[in-house]
C-alpha cells in the first residue's frame, strides 16, 4: 500500500464545530452497550455506573465489544458491586475470566476491586487517583474520568486514534504519532458532556470510520476531515512495519479417566497465562521451544497423538503436538488435579489449553446449553 500523500488543504478543522457535530451525530446514532448509560438518560440526571464503567473498560482491552457483553452481564449477575468483587474467591474470578485473555488483567481486576472497598468503596474521580489503582493505565483512567464522571481528559484507543489520524491527516507513524495524536485530542474535547464526547469517538471508529472500507459519506465530521477528498482514508493512521512474531513449539498432554476426568495443573502465578489452569504441557515459552514428542509426558501411559493447535500470542505463535492417554489411577500426581467432565467448562482454561483439550475431547470444554421444554 501506497504511503499517504501530505494533505492539499491547508487550514485545520473548526475545532469548536467538531465536538457539536459528533455529539449530535451521537445523540441519534449511539451503539446501545449493556455498560452505557444513554445520552437521554443521562440528560434526564441518570449518572453512568463507576463500576460498570470500570469493568468494562478493563474487559474491552484487547478484546471486541461483542466478545465483552456476556461476560460483562455474567460479572455483574454474580458480583454486582465492587464490594462484592472484592469478596469473591480469586479462583472463581479468574475462572469467570477465562476466554477473555491477558489473565494478568484478572488478577489486577480483582487486585483493584480489594484496594476500592478496603477504603471508601467508591472509585475516585480524577486521572491522577486513578491511575494509582491496579490494572489503570493512562487510556482507562482517562476513560473512567470522562464517562463516569464526566470530566474533561482526551479517551484515546484505537478508534478514537484512526478517527484522528484521518481528520488531521497526521502522516507520521504509530506509535511515534501517539503525541500528536493526544496534543490535537485534547483541543478538541468539551467542558460540557466530555463523557458523550469519549464514547461518540469511539462509536464513530467503531461503526463510521473504520479500518477498511468507511462510511465517509454518513460521517458527521466529513467536511471537517483533512484526508477525504485529498487521499485515502484507508492510508491513516499510519504504521511503522511490524516485526514478525517468533514460532515456538511444544507438546500438550490431555490425561483421561474413564468417567472423563481431566489432569490438570496451575500455572505459577507469574509470567504468561499465571495462575491459570493448564493441562501438562512441555517448557516452552515466548523465547524457547519445549519438547514435541510422548517421552516428554508427567507420567508412563499410552500416550497417542491426536493432532496439533496453533494459538498466537501477543508476541509469539505457538504450535502444540497434543496427545492423549486413559488412565485409570485415582490420585493425581503432585501438584495436579482431576476436573470431572461435568465440570471442565467452568476451570479457568486460558484458550490454547481449550483447544489442546478439545483437540483430544471434542466439546468437552463447551458449556451445556439448558433445553427447557414449552409447556403445552
Amino acid at each position: 500500500m501506497a504511503s499517504p500523500e501530505p494533505s492539499r488543504k491547508s487550514a485545520h478543522p473548526p475545532l469548536p464545530d467538531i465536538a457539536t457535530h459528533l455529539l449530535d451525530w451521537y445523540d441519534a446514532n449511539h451503539r446501545d452497550l449493556p455498560w452505557r448509560v444513554p445520552p437521554r438518560h443521562i440528560a434526564a440526571g441518570r449518572k453512568p455506573n463507576p463500576y460498570h464503567v470500570w469493568l468494562s473498560e478493563i474487559m474491552l482491552q484487547q478484546t471486541t465489544v461483542e466478545a465483552v457483553k456476556p461476560y460483562f452481564r455474567a460479572f455483574l449477575e454474580r458480583w454486582p458491586d465492587v464490594k462484592a468483587l472484592a469478596a469473591a474467591d480469586t479462583e472463581d474470578v479468574m475462572k469467570a475470566w477465562a476466554g477473555l485473555g491477558y489473565y494478568s488483567r484478572a488478577r489486577k481486576l480483582k487486585a483493584c476491586a480489594d484496594l476500592v472497598a478496603s477504603g471508601s468503596g467508591e472509585f475516585p474521580a480524577t486521572e491522577k487517583e486513578l491511575l494509582q489503582l491496579p490494572g489503570v493505565g493512562p487510556y482507562t483512567a482517562a476513560a473512567i474520568a470522562a464517562i463516569a464522571f464526566d470530566r474533561p481528559a482526551a479517551v484515546m484507543d484505537g478508534n478514537v486514534e484512526r478517527v484522528m489520524s484521518r481528520l488531521f491527516a497526521i502522516a507520521t507513524p504509530l506509535p511515534e504519532a501517539k503525541p500528536e495524536i493526544r496534543s490535537r485530542l485534547t483541543t478538541l474535547v468539551p467542558e460540557q458532556r466530555p463523557g458523550d464526547f469519549a464514547q461518540a469517538m469511539m462509536d464513530l471508529g467503531a461503526t463510521i470510520c473504520t479500518p477498511r472500507r468507511p462510511r465517509c459519506m454518513l460521517c458527521p465530521l466529513r467536511a471537517d476531515c483533512l484526508v477525504l477528498g485529498n487521499g485515502d482514508p484507508e492510508l491513516y493512521p499510519v504504521r511503522a512495519p511490524k516485526p514478525e512474531k517468533p514460532s515456538r513449539r511444544g507438546a500438550a498432554f490431555v490425561a483421561v479417566t474413564p468417567d472423563g476426568a481431566v489432569l490438570l495443573r496451575k500455572r505459577p502465578e507469574k509470567g504468561l497465562l499465571g495462575g491459570m489452569s493448564e493441562v501438562p504441557t512441555t517448557a516452552w515459552t515466548a523465547r524457547i521451544d519445549g519438547d514435541t514428542g510422548p517421552d516428554a509426558a508427567p507420567f508412563p501411559a499410552d500416550w497417542r497423538k491426536v493432532g496439533h493447535i496453533s494459538h498466537v500470542f501477543t508476541h509469539f505463535a505457538l504450535d502444540l503436538a497434543v496427545y492423549r492417554a486413559a488412565v485409570e489411577f485415582e490420585a493425581a500426581p503432585a501438584g495436579h488435579f482431576w476436573a470431572s467432565a461435568g465440570n471442565l467448562h467452568g476451570e479457568a482454561l486460558p484458550t490454547v489449553m481449550k483447544k489442546a483439550i478439545e483437540a483430544a475431547i471434542p466439546g468437552s470444554t463447551r458449556k451445556p446449553t439448558s433445553i427447557h421444554k414449552r409447556s403445552t
